[in-house]
């Protein structure tokens, strides 16, 4: 498991999801809402286009967090994120974030995804377990 210390930054994720992963997302989680994969109806609705599905940015959260903690998902215990702002697909989403407690068995990580300067979701926090037993 990853030594997470109290202060420390975690490593940025940054991924640039393509113009189809609104249509694969809505795939595996069902979610056809046509504001996700229509960019007329977007646009008919007020949007400047498609915009992506918030909980796949929270995903990217969650894997930041795990990641951190040696990238094992069974590490994650809870995951809270406040959602702000829209996404959008081929646009770079940068995930990043400090450790805001560790004792060696468990840390708490503050946690912000944005792209460009929209911060899409932030006051996210992840506990994880980093070592020892449950």
């Amino acid at each position: 498991m990853a030594g997470l210390k109290q202060g420390e930054p975690i490593e940025e994720l940054r991924v640039t999801p393509d113009k189809y992963l609104p249509h694969r997302y809505a795939g595996a989680s069902g979610d056809f809402n046509p504001i996700h994969i229509d960019p007329e109806f977007a646009r008919a609705v007020g949007l400047p286009g498609s915009i992506l599905h918030g909980l796949y940015v929270m995903a990217l959260v969650s894997k930041a967090g795990i990641d951190s903690a040696g990238g094992d998902p069974r590490s994650l215990r809870r995951l809270k994120v406040q959602f702000r702002s829209m996404s959008f697909p081929e646009q770079e989403i940068v995930v990043s974030g400090e450790v805001v407690e560790a004792d060696g068995a468990r840390a708490e990580l503050d946690l912000v995804a944005a792209q460009g300067d929209s911060r899409v979701i932030r006051n996210a926090r992840a506990e994880l377990r980093t070592g020892g037993r449950d």
